[in-house]
């Protein structure tokens, strides 16, 4: 039986004092949405939040990650795979941190990496329709970023689908804003910077009667986490994430 230490990745860690400015930089560049605090003893006390480094716009900053410390997943390297995920579903994060008995901080399982694993071992029973969220909010792509990144900030949502004339033609999330240069500057000053020029294209999306197993297919062989749901008529009713799929069907 598979176990957290079998997937533990090495999640970059930070400590409790250093800047925001910091975690904003390797957020960033790297695949991670979620980096991990940890004390002078290398125990950890907490994780970061993409959405919280973006509450943070200024490119000099002393203000520290310690005002921004959330309790994320936690789990020890002995724990089977099926509980690691409940405790991310759990937290709504996407990665938990692996911990010893002591506290002391080990590594990180990813929940794009454990996702594969958890919907490989039975078929996931369901459609679309059963799992989205409905009514999502979208924004269009002459929308200015300052609008969409307060949204975000605001809302805790981590992504948008972005619609024109009905048809939906790209999403903009969290990590779109953060890795686009000039959005702190065009949120700052309330410039006109659009939302076209940063979201991501093209759209990969589900039908409402599609099954919960394409959805999850998809989600693996394009390394998404959320799509887009477009009924007959072409019009968005809703969007699906790797929570939605799974929640409630890790047996």
């Amino acid at each position: 039986m598979k176990v957290a230490a079998n997937l533990m990745v090495e999640i970059p860690t930070l400590r409790y004092d250093d800047y925001v400015t910091k975690a904003r930089s390797v957020l960033r560049d790297d695949v991670f949405r979620e980096l991990y605090i940890v004390d002078e003893k290398n125990r950890l006390m907490g994780c970061l939040d993409i959405s919280d480094v973006l509450r943070v716009m200024d490119t000099k900053s002393n203000v520290t990650v310690k005002g921004f410390i959330r309790e994320g997943a936690q789990v020890a390297p002995n724990t089977p795979l099926t509980e690691v995920g409940l405790a991310i579903m759990n937290a709504r994060t996407n990665s938990a941190a692996v911990v010893n008995e002591d506290g002391t901080y080990q590594g990180g399982v990813l929940f794009s990496e454990l996702f594969p694993v958890l919907i490989s071992r039975r078929e996931i029973p369901g459609r679309v329709e059963d799992a989205m969220s409905r009514e999502p909010v979208t924004c269009a792509p002459d929308d200015p970023i300052y609008r969409i990144y307060s949204l975000i900030v605001a809302s805790g949502f981590t992504a948008f689908p972005v619609v024109q004339k009905k048809e939906t033609i790209g999403i903009v999330s969290r990590r779109d804003l953060l890795r686009a240069g000039n959005v702190r500057i065009s949120v700052k000053n309330q410039a006109d910077t659009t939302v076209e020029r940063v979201m991501t294209t093209p759209v990969i999306s589900v039908t409402p009667d599609d099954s919960l197993a394409t959805a999850s297919r998809l989600m693996v062989d394009h390394d998404i986490s959320i799509l887009p749901v477009i009924d007959e008529r072409k019009r968005l009713v809703g969007v699906i994430d790797r929570h939605d799929v799974l929640c409630g069907r890790i047996p």
